[in-house]
């Protein structure tokens, strides 16, 4: 089975992708760091010398590559990944998507305990143009976020909550 979790930076994909693929004895995949790999360069260095656009190509070409694989595994994709080509799609094809809604509240205050600067979004915003950066993302991807086969609401989301509605 491949699993793909789809939602806002902050909102706890990568947490949850590691403790989901451990209890169900899967491969954990981060997809930026996918991307890091085969790029040997960060996210944060693709962004600043080529742009948006040509991260987005390079991040949907790694997740086609990875959804053919023979490996089964649980994603974190980034927040972005899930809005741009037909990724949504390609995803529910491959396996199950599941959307991890948090409210931007509740991201805001995860957010503050990391460092904002290997976030490159995030870099430079006061916790203003933070708080509005995040709705103005959560508005421009909810409907992509919405296609996924699973969502879970909350602040207090776990990883039990989601295996065990894998199994139904």
């Amino acid at each position: 089975m491949k699993i793909f979790l789809v939602g806002l930076p902050g909102c706890g994909k990568t947490t949850l992708g590691k403790q989901i693929a451990e209890k169900l004895n899967l491969v954990f995949i981060d997809l930026d760091l996918e991307i890091e790999k085969t790029e040997t360069k960060t996210v944060q260095q693709i962004f600043s010398e080529s742009g948006e656009s040509a991260f987005r190509v390079i991040e949907s070409k790694t997740l086609k590559e990875l959804c053919l694989s023979k490996t089964d595994f649980v994603m974190a994709t980034g927040g972005g990944a899930a809005c741009f080509f037909d990724n949504m799609a390609t995803m529910n094809q491959a396996g199950k998507t599941i959307f991890i809604h948090v409210p931007v509240d509740e991201i805001i205050l995860r957010l503050n305990k990391q460092n904002l600067e290997e976030r490159p979004m995030f870099r430079n915003l006061n916790p203003q143009q933070l708080k509005e950066k995040l709705e103005l993302l959560l508005s421009e991807r909810i409907t992509f976020y919405q296609k996924a086969q699973l969502k879970f609401m909350g602040t207090k989301i776990s990883a039990e909550e989601i295996v065990h509605s894998l199994k139904d």
